[in-house]
């Protein structure tokens, strides 16, 4: 599912050239310029690649070095070192130094809710669009606010001086870590949404493809 949507939005979205078609395909333009930054590719991003899948990446190392800080449990110093990962897989401007990407979840994560928004207010935004930016902005808005809650946890355990006051939070970091990507059922209705308070990347990647499936690309 990760890969399926990562494919370049092709000419579907190219109105006819005739009375206002030229037009109507530069707006149709900026609609697939705007998906293209959340999908395939935005300049900023580490090796220029989508905004989604440099959340998705971010979000992966982030919760592997969470689960090395569980797996520490009772030895600060490796306990605080993983920790730092984390910091730096979520925000390299808290922490510079990782194995992440050094772009965070967080900001990728920010970007996908702009830009999938900037395409659904374009001129030309089909219905279809509308509809699915909503609902992918709002899982990666979610994905945000995991995040920063994450921040101050990894740093609760950057800041302890004893192993057990770290080991008090490990379990709060594991939970966040993995919701990063596939969200949480928050009503318990059984199945994880998008909206607000549920929906993960995993979501924002589900709501993409559904996207992009009615756009014909």
């Amino acid at each position: 599912m990760r890969n399926v949507m990562y494919v370049v939005f092709g000419l579907a979205l190219v109105g006819s050239l005739g009375s206002g078609g030229v037009v109507a395909a530069r707006q149709a333009d900026m609609v697939k310029t705007h998906i293209g930054h959340v999908t395939t590719s935005f300049q900023a991003a580490p090796m220029e690649q989508g905004l989604l899948p440099t959340a998705v990446a971010e979000a992966g190392t982030a919760a592997q070095h969470a689960g090395l800080v569980v797996s520490s449990d009772g030895d600060l110093a490796a306990m605080q070192r993983h920790a730092g990962h984390v910091l730096h897989a979520l925000d390299p401007s808290v922490e510079a130094q990782g194995p992440g990407l050094g772009y965070g979840v967080k900001r990728a994560a920010m970007g996908v809710a702009q830009h999938i928004g900037l395409a659904a207010m374009a001129d030309g935004a089909s219905d279809n669009v509308m509809t699915h930016a909503m609902h992918v902005a709002a899982s990666a808005n979610n994905v945000v606010a995991r995040a920063d809650e994450m921040l101050a946890v990894a740093q609760q355990i950057r800041s302890a001086t004893t192993a057990a006051e770290a080991s008090a939070h490990l379990a709060e970091l594991s939970r966040l870590a993995e919701q990063l990507y596939a969200g949480v059922d928050a009503n318990q209705d059984g199945r994880v949404g998008w909206q607000t308070g549920e929906g993960g990347l995993q979501q924002a990647e589900m709501h993409m493809g559904l996207m992009l499936k009615g756009e014909g690309a």
